[in-house]
């Protein structure tokens, strides 16, 4: 068995790993470049294989620096089956179809204002190109094998979000794990990961490998950050990723209001995309810990903002209220134009809820940054910027060190670190090797491997 490194690997985004054995070929992840500039150029890169002889895509979950790039594929020919839990595909008709529009949106300003080096800006691929990619997809259930010419394979949970995999494959007489994200031991939401059965090698996520989750209550920092801006007369606005992050958000919110933690005040939820997934995430009780009753509490507790009229009429709120809107690295989506009228603000607070990549604005504000552009415009940083690391939805490095204790794994398994900063990344190895006797090494991009 044959593994190439072509994304995920010295960085966390991009995840795609060529898999080949001597008949048969598989892509397992297909996500997007994002982040830093010099990233997001491969995704216009031609991929080194030859799509026409890829007989399949397995799809660790739904998030799109997994799963983004399939409707590329898509373009440029590739028929195959798309393999990935039911929920996922779910998630992927909602994610892939939005990430096509805003491309579009994207191209169009871009052209319209002429801000592109090209005379016709056009989008990596657009919203029709992404629902058409959907009949590529074929569900899964977890823990049921299915085979691919001479590879065998099945999905087990992970936690991390809705429909979140690692995938075991056997072939050639070996058993690899690909981790997709690791989610959390004592996640507020979903249920832990699954341990690994015996493998000959795993790749293993590392985005938190150089950090803890030292949060003990991010139910108290949330309320602590929400009353002390209520206090000045502010708004708090928080950019949210709309699949796992939005929901724990809600629930978060709606408990803090229910125990008189926080004033009632208005919750609004900004992001159709992010309503949607609500949805479909309590069709799925088993995967996670909400009751059907915490589900309709949250949904009363939350003013729910579908249309662009709606959004823009958010602007009219003269009293405190809480906004949460796509995206969850500000890299895009609803929240940037309410960034536009308030981070000049001493009075709002801005909250991040999640990691934040390297070239974002996430990152950027995060650091400091004294203005971000935004639609061309610099617009001044005067706001309270927080973050609130205690929702991660991925381990960190005790956690996953903890998982793979859990494990089958035997001493000696391989380990190649993916999805991972650098410096993440290298730290992490240094401390698996202290703490395990795997053998662990880093990935890097465009490596190969025979296992």
């Amino acid at each position: 068995m044959r593994i190439t490194f072509l994304g995920g690997a010295e960085t966390v985004t991009g995840s795609k790993f060529l898999v080949e054995t001597a008949t048969t070929r598989v892509l397992v992840d297909c996500g997007l470049f994002q982040g830093y500039k010099w990233l997001r150029r491969r995704n216009r890169q031609p991929l080194p294989l030859d799509i026409k002889a890829l007989d399949a895509v397995l799809l660790t979950h739904a998030h799109l620096d997994h799963s983004g790039y399939i409707p590329v594929l898509y373009k440029q020919g590739f028929r195959g089956p798309v393999f990935t839990h039911f929920a996922s595909v779910e998630l992927c008709s909602i994610l892939l179809a939005d990430s096509g529009h805003l491309q579009e949106e994207e191209a169009r300003y871009l052209s319209r204002h002429k801000l592109s080096k090209h005379e016709k800006p056009e989008p990596l691929y657009d919203q029709n190109d992404a629902e058409a990619a959907m009949a590529l997809f074929q569900p899964v259930a977890f823990e049921q094998p299915r085979n691919v010419g001479d590879i065998r394979f099945y999905f087990q949970p992970v936690g991390h979000i809705l429909g979140a995999a690692c995938i075991i494959m056997e072939a050639d007489g070996k058993r690899v794990g690909f981790s997709g994200d690791v989610g959390r031991q004592n996640d507020i939401f979903m249920n832990p990961p699954r341990p690994l059965p015996e493998l000959d090698a795993l790749l293993l996520e590392s985005t938190y490998g150089n950090r803890r989750h030292e949060v003990e209550d991010p139910f108290a920092e949330l309320a602590e950050v929400i009353n002390t801006t209520i206090s000045k007369g502010g708004p708090v606005l928080i950019p949210s990723f709309a699949v796992g992050r939005a929901q724990v958000l809600q629930y978060m919110l709606s408990r803090l209001i229910q125990e008189q933690r926080i004033p009632k005040l208005p919750v609004y939820l900004d992001s159709p995309m992010a309503i949607d997934v609500s949805e479909i995430y309590w069709n799925y009780p088993q995967q996670h810990k909400l009751s059907r009753h915490d589900c309709a509490q949250m949904g009363s507790s939350t003013l729910y903002t579908r249309s662009v009229d709606a959004s823009k009429a958010l602007a009219d709120q003269l009293y405190p209220h809480i906004i949460i809107a796509g995206s969850g690295m500000a890299t895009g989506g609803r929240i940037l134009h309410h960034f536009k009228r308030l981070l000049g603000d001493p009075k709002t607070t801005v909250i991040f809820a999640g990691y934040q990549a390297g070239g974002t604005r996430g990152a950027k504000m995060m650091a400091g940054a004294e203005t971000v552009k935004i639609h061309g415009e610099w617009i001044p940083v005067k706001a309270r910027i927080e973050m609130l690391d205690g929702l991660s939805a991925h381990g960190d490095y005790a956690e996953i060190e903890q998982w793979l204790s859990q494990s089958a794994l035997v001493p000696g398994t391989a380990i190649h670190l993916i999805h991972g900063e650098p410096e993440a990344s290298e730290t992490f190895r240094d401390y698996l090797r202290q703490k395990t006797r795997f053998a662990v090494e880093v990935a890097s991009y465009q490596s190969i491997i025979r296992i």
